[in-house]
């Protein structure tokens, strides 16, 4: 009865599957009242009691897989019919399929290492809204009405709404700040902010500034060249150099431009900082008086100093990137450059 098993289970198992009447057929030869599994229980009743013990377990596995095989080849059968493919089982032994791991976008990754940096200095971040009203936009800002400052940021407004618009920089979150805080305050403000500028490989309408605001009782401009220092020591190498230039803020008095040396030529020149050595990367200066009266805090009191960078352009300077449209296009192959960045 033994090699009767075993021949039926290996017809079992090499059965290949077809029409629903053969399938039929092949259960009623395996099951039917006349089957040959049928036939071996009939068989068995007959065996001595010493031998039905382990007969008995093993013709039940032979009817339970012939059923089993049955039932599959029948639902295959019928799947068929209605036009869908053959379901096979997933082979659990094969590796798993191979999930590539994302990266962070080189915005991303600058704007933290630059909260970073200042939070070691004290600074905590604040957070607004980037469709803002005039006041905290421009007129807190030392940009009186028609005053021609106004005209150095091209401004997204709001249709029918004049005094509402898309931010133009995230100084309009240190005004919130300023106004909702007593003194001291150190804060950096990141963002994102839009100006209505043609596209180009180096402008866009859209960008990212990270913005910083220092107020206390004896803030001068040594305190903010000293942050400003360190700051570029830690962005850009230990053997960074900084200058300032004197410039124009209408929030700033007195106001600069700050350049770094160029860690690409080491200051010999070359089409990254335009053969100068220098490369610009933000604008600061002193907090003007008039700001300070506009947000209450008291200007004969208090003094500050604030600073805004763009982003892209310490990504652009720091990763060698010479279009500053690829951090908007999604482009796999340029991001997946990125995959080793933290």
């Amino acid at each position: 009865m033994i090699e009767d098993i075993k021949k039926i289970w290996s017809e079992i198992e090499s059965f290949a599957e077809k029409e629903i009447e053969e399938i039929e057929y092949f259960r009623i030869k395996l099951l039917g009242k006349k089957g040959v599994i049928t036939g071996l229980f009939k068989d068995f009743k007959q065996l001595p009691p010493e031998q039905k013990k382990e007969l008995g377990k093993q013709l039940n596995q032979l009817k339970n897989f012939a059923q089993e095989r049955i039932n599959e080849a029948k639902e295959n059968a019928e799947l068929g019919k209605k036009g869908f493919k053959k379901v096979e089982k997933p082979d659990l032994s094969k590796p798993a399929n191979f999930i590539g791991v994302g990266s962070r976008h080189p915005v991303s990754i600058v704007r933290n290492q630059i909260n970073t940096i200042f939070s070691r200095l004290g600074y905590v971040i604040s957070e607004g809204p980037e469709i803002e009203d005039d006041w905290h936009n421009f007129t807190a800002l030392n940009f009186p009405e028609n005053h021609p400052a106004r005209d150095m940021q091209d401004t997204f407004f709001i249709e029918k709404s004049p005094d509402i618009a898309l931010r133009t920089h995230t100084s309009s979150v240190q005004v919130r700040v300023m106004k909702n805080s007593k003194p001291p305050i150190r804060t950096i403000s990141p963002g994102r902010v839009f100006r209505n500028e043609a596209i180009s490989a180096r402008a866009h309408c859209i960008f990212h500034q990270v913005e910083g605001l220092y107020i206390d009782k004896d803030v001068s401009f040594a305190d903010l060249k000293q942050t400003l220092y360190y700051f570029a020591q830690e962005m850009f190498g230990s053997g960074t150099k900084i200058r300032l230039r004197p410039s124009f803020f209408p929030f700033t008095e007195p106001s600069a431009e700050m350049d770094v040396s160029c860690n690409i030529c080491k200051d010999k020149g070359c089409p990254i900082c335009k053969y100068s050595g220098w490369i610009e990367v933000l604008g600061c200066g002193m907090v003007d008086p008039k700001v300070l009266e506009n947000c209450n805090i008291d200007s004969k009191k208090y003094s500050g100093f604030a600073f805004g960078m763009g982003i892209e352009r310490i990504v652009l300077n720091k990763y060698h990137i010479n279009d500053l449209r690829l951090f908007f296009e999604n482009d796999e192959r340029f991001l997946k450059q990125f995959e080793a960045v933290i």
